[in-house]
């Protein structure tokens, strides 16, 4: 049979031990070539594309990573059914790339895309607690009380929300930093405290923060910024070691 056992790339990649990786085939978390992986399967790490809970898995040694300030009305998908724009659509890449996370497609701001899978799973997870800051436009102006609503946790249709950061920035505009990542959360805790959002940009993931970035600009991060970012993640700065400078 050609090619390298899944769980030896996977485990190579940084996903645990081979024993562990086998647990995420067998847990049905795996894909290759956007189907689900079976224990046994054998992969071309240069030419397959595999997948863990839906992230990129980094199987080679070149890894790349953008930021990119994600102009309204841009997908944050891989391909739109519809023909709309998406984000790889505007950040050109020597390799295969995807977003890390999703921004709906009103919504504004920074977004990491990298083939950095590892990187990618740990910047998502919820126990990562990785903050994400956003400027927040809302209708009407919210009270004293509806902004300690979102500092305390407000109760969504999925279970109540994490204590939040919140402050007023001026009239109808605050600042909202989470740690979580459900869907449409800053949307949704607004509404709940009776102020829907006109606009939403997100303005800091962790330690990255550009206000200099353009709306549908987008550049290389630096060697620093993995590495913070690695840190941010609990990883050792050395994984950042393999990327060009």
């Amino acid at each position: 049979m050609e090619g390298e056992r899944l769980q030896k790339a996977l485990a190579r990649a940084g996903y645990g031990s081979r024993r562990a990786c086998e647990q995420l085939i067998s847990e049905r978390r795996v894909t290759i070539d956007g189907r689900v992986a079976e224990l046994g399967n054998r992969v071309d790490v240069a030419t397959s594309i595999i997948c863990v809970d839906g992230a990129l898995a980094s199987t080679t040694q070149h890894t790349v990573y953008f930021l990119l300030n994600k102009p309204d009305g841009v997908v944050t998908t891989a391909s739109d059914p519809q023909g709309r724009t998406t984000v790889l659509d505007i950040v050109e890449s020597p390799v295969r790339i995807f977003p890390v996370g999703r921004l709906d497609m009103s919504t504004e701001g920074l977004l990491v895309l990298t083939n950095d899978g590892r990187l990618a799973h740990l910047l998502t997870h919820p126990s990562s607690h990785v903050a994400k800051e956003y400027l927040v436009r809302v209708e009407g102006d919210p009270s004293p009380s509806a902004i300690r609503r979102l500092r305390d946790g407000v109760e969504l249709d999925d279970g109540f929300t994490s204590p939040a950061q919140v402050s007023r920035v001026s009239e109808g505009l605050l600042r909202i930093v989470i740690h979580e990542g459900r869907n449409r959360q800053v949307r949704r805790m607004c509404a709940a405290v009776g102020h829907e959002v006109t606009r939403l940009v997100r303005t800091r993931i962790g330690p990255l923060h550009d206000a200099t970035l353009a709306p549908g600009a987008y550049r290389q991060l630096s060697i620093a910024e993995v590495r913070r970012l690695l840190e941010a993640v609990g990883l050792t700065d050395e994984m950042a070691s393999t990327m060009p400078a």
